[in-house]
């Protein structure tokens, strides 16, 4: 599953397509330059179960280490996500 991510004037989002029709998307807005607040992630009922919701907070991890960002989580899947997975805690603000 590919992962793709688009950014617009501070707002962005990691997501996946299928024929120009967004199943996944985790939605964000950079609050400063270093900080990336996630919103809002939803996953369509026919990717349920599969782990994508957890691909897009990975996603914005391993982008949020690149870039030397740090993560606000407000999203409560991703807060959820954050809390179970203790490897990604270092992006957290």
């Amino acid at each position: 599953m590919v992962i793709q991510h688009k950014q617009l004037h501070g707002k962005g989002m990691f997501y996946v397509g299928q024929d120009g029709a967004i199943l996944a998307e985790m939605v964000y807005t950079m609050t400063t330059p270093n900080k990336m607040t996630i919103e809002h992630t939803e996953v369509d009922d026919s990717l349920a179960g599969k782990g994508v919701g957890k691909q897009l907070v990975f996603t914005a991890v391993e982008y949020a280490r690149t870039h030397n960002i740090k993560i606000v989580p407000l999203c409560p899947f991703a807060k959820s996500v954050f809390d179970k997975v203790q490897e990604w805690q270092d992006v957290l603000v």
